[in-house]
């Protein structure tokens, strides 16, 4: 089969090789391979590739941790039957087959589109944690997605609305807050041209937003303490700013606000069924038509650099993924 394999670490465009001939590993135990139908597309690929990312995979190793495919075999223990569609997450994603361990894997049904598919599993369930389970975030609060235009951004504003939230979204440009509205925004804000506390202010009658999906960090955290609503939660979701932001407790008491993290990956390991209850919801929404991912690109296999190029350049919107065709 065919598979990007990365021997050393550093920049995708240097170490990153399309080879031919690669032997996909068979599944053992609670595992399946599948025949890739598409994958997801995540800035967490090139600091994988880089050998910057929290877990180092070991060398060599063929990248993209998000995946869509046909099961073709499976282990001794594993729930799933050759034939059925699944979504899942590790590694292993940008080749022509990819073996997957149960436990991060979860099925789909065939009417989905492998590019919906691929796009359904980590912005959706990262978006689904961290505004249900951690922010219990309730009809007529008012949430405040910052990049509301991005993967985890778009996942953000439709979830939010099928909560019954009224959603504020924040983005650069003005096609991105066209994405937004197309999403559900409520109401958009171009961080550049306006000061997004002051509008967020302005929008609530001076309240604050209850609930504030922060993907970014850095100065966006910081900014986002002063438009934080009254028993308000912060949603501490990653750091594409580049900067770990950090907060004076004061900030906390005096407003009783809660800062909340996400680690999503985490439940595979810790408290599988919250994934599953999840991805359930998820698909369900889905088949309502209250949730879409937004696709900007679906790239061929052999141009996965392109797709890593698209992403980085943060001209992208919604998801980038990538399609296999045989």
């Amino acid at each position: 089969m065919k598979a990007w394999r990365v021997h050393e670490y550093g920049d995708y465009h240097a170490v990153m090789r399309l080879e031919d001939g690669i032997e996909a590993r068979p599944p053992a135990g609670a595992e399946t391979r599948l025949r890739v139908l598409a994958a997801g597309v995540n800035f967490a690929d090139s600091l994988s590739i880089a050998g910057k990312y929290q877990v180092k995979q070991p060398l060599p190793f063929t990248p993209g941790g998000e995946v869509m495919g046909e099961v073709v075999e499976v282990g001794s223990e594993s729930r799933f039957r050759r034939g059925d569609r699944i979504v899942a997450f590790g590694t292993g994603a940008f080749a022509e087959e990819c073996t997957v361990p149960d436990a991060r894997a979860f099925a789909v049904p065939a009417a989905i589109p492998p590019r919906h598919a691929a796009a359904l599993l980590s912005t959706y369930q990262t978006s689904h944690l961290a505004l249900v389970r951690r922010a219990r975030l309730a009809s007529g609060e008012t949430l405040l997605v910052h990049s509301g235009a991005g993967g985890v951004g778009t996942a953000a504003v439709q979830i939010g609305r099928r909560c019954g939230a009224t959603v504020i979204a924040t983005a650069g440009s003005d096609d991105k807050l066209a994405v937004c509205r197309d999403a559900g925004a409520d109401h958009v804000i171009n961080y550049r041209r306006q000061d997004f506390v002051a509008e967020v202010k302005r929008l609530t009658g001076d309240r604050g937003a209850d609930v504030i999906y922060d993907p970014v960090g850095g100065d966006v955290f910081d900014q986002s303490t002063r438009c934080i609503a009254w028993e308000g939660r912060l949603l501490v979701v990653g750091f594409t700013s580049g900067r770990i932001p950090s907060i004076a407790a004061n900030r906390i008491l005096l407003k009783n606000i809660a800062v909340v993290g996400l680690n999503w990956p985490d439940y595979a390991t810790r408290e599988r069924s919250v994934l599953d209850d999840a991805h359930a919801d998820i698909l369900r929404w889905y088949g309502e038509g209250a949730i879409a991912p937004v696709i900007y690109a679906a790239v061929p296999l052999p141009e996965v650099p392109r797709a890593l190029d698209l992403v980085l350049a943060r001209d992208s919107y919604g998801k980038v993924v990538v399609t296999v065709e045989r």
